[in-house]
């Protein structure tokens, strides 16, 4: 893979979600300086619940631009898909999708080294980050939900500066195909026990596939996707 630029560093802080009643990160913006990343993300990025956000496994969220002309197509034109960001991304990128990027993918992205951890699973505030019931659902279902990056080595980060690819542990392993085996409901135990053992793969992925295995059915996922509040409906097409 040739190095990709970074577009765009985003970053963002806690503020209340629409009309959802709930405070989120998710909206965040370029940002033209350079960043310090940590272990636990970019300097000056926030997340509301980190129970499900953020932290070790989830410090970098990567979004490809090249998925936005599809939402625009499939949505209308909306103003949050004007500009990175909209999916709560920190890095935007053109050049690289889920599947391109393996399991376990080691990056030089400015000083820092970063590796692929999972892909994200969508919740319900992007219905409301977008005002459209059951985007998050959508969202899972195409695939393009960007992914997650743990950090290896922390260092500084800029718009501007390159991802380099430099260890593939798992090449048979995209995130494309992991997203196929999760959200098409896979119930294969020996594939399931094959990603449960990928040691680079998030322990919380890791844990969801061999539960899967063990129990032979597919987790629920009605809580996350639509949460327990009901998500605006003023511009639903």
């Amino acid at each position: 893979m040739k190095p990709i630029t970074i577009d765009a560093l985003l970053t963002g802080t806690v503020r209340p979600l629409g009309d959802s009643g709930r405070d989120s990160g998710i909206d965040k913006h370029p940002v033209a300086q350079r960043l310090w990343l940590g272990a636990e993300g970019l300097r000056g990025d926030d997340q509301a619940d980190r129970r499900f956000h953020g932290g070790p496994e989830k410090a970098l969220h990567h979004y490809a631009r090249e998925h936005y002309p599809a939402w625009q197509a499939e949505l209308g034109e909306r103003a949050v898909l004007q500009a990175p960001g909209a999916f709560g991304e920190n890095i935007s990128t053109q050049g690289m999708t889920e599947a391109d990027v393996c399991v376990g993918d080691v990056f030089r992205a400015g000083t820092a080294l970063i590796q692929v951890s999972q892909a994200r699973q969508p919740c319900w505030k992007l219905d409301h980050r977008f005002a459209r019931r059951g985007m998050a659902a959508r969202v899972q279902a195409s695939g393009m939900t960007g992914w997650y990056y743990r950090v290896l080595q922390e260092g500084w980060l800029c718009a501007g500066d390159t991802l380099t690819l430099s260890e593939r542990p798992h090449a048979q392993w995209p995130l494309a195909r992991v997203q196929d085996v999760l959200n098409r409901r896979v119930l294969d135990a020996d594939v399931l026990h094959a990603l449960a053992a990928l040691p680079e793969l998030s322990p919380n992925w890791r844990a969801l596939f061999e539960k899967r295995a063990q129990a032979g059915q597919v987790e629920d996922w009605t809580r996350r996707l639509q949460g327990d509040v009901d998500a605006p409906t003023s511009q639903e097409r």
